[in-house]
């Protein structure tokens, strides 16, 4: 019976030791988003990391994609919204983060944008990865 026991102990040490390895492994945003999977999915493909590198306004990428919409290039259209969208993330912007994801969408449909099912959340979630990370 022991021995049953002891093996169940040595199982628990090892997850534990592979937990602790993945924590070094894991992004600062994976951190921040601990278990809670739908919000770092949610941001994996739609925030920038550090957008005080884009040197584009959130205002500029939305014109932008405005033009181009009417022009009819629905390509690049779309990554000027993403770009509005990821600004308006860092922004801290949820209606404007809706409406350029939103646009996203409509510009091509068989793209996905798990922000818009829980927006204010991740632009909430996406705050905190900026305060800690950007302001040191």
């Amino acid at each position: 019976m022991l021995g049953l026991l002891d093996r169940f102990r040595k199982k628990e040490k090892k997850e534990e030791e592979i937990k602790m390895e993945n924590v070094g492994t894991m992004t600062e945003l994976e951190q921040l988003c601990d278990d809670d999977k739908e919000t770092f999915e949610a941001l994996l493909n739609t925030m920038f990391l550090d957008p005080r590198k884009i040197e584009v306004s959130m205002k500029e990428a939305a014109e932008k994609a405005k033009k181009l919409e009417k022009a009819k290039d629905l390509l690049r259209a779309k990554v000027w919204y993403e770009i509005a969208g990821g600004l308006a993330i860092y922004k801290g912007n949820v209606k404007k983060v809706t409406e350029y994801f939103k646009n996203c969408e409509k510009l091509s449909p068989e793209t996905k944008y798990p922000i818009l099912k829980n927006t204010e959340k991740a632009v909430i979630k996406a705050q905190e990865y900026y305060k800690k990370y950007l302001e040191a």
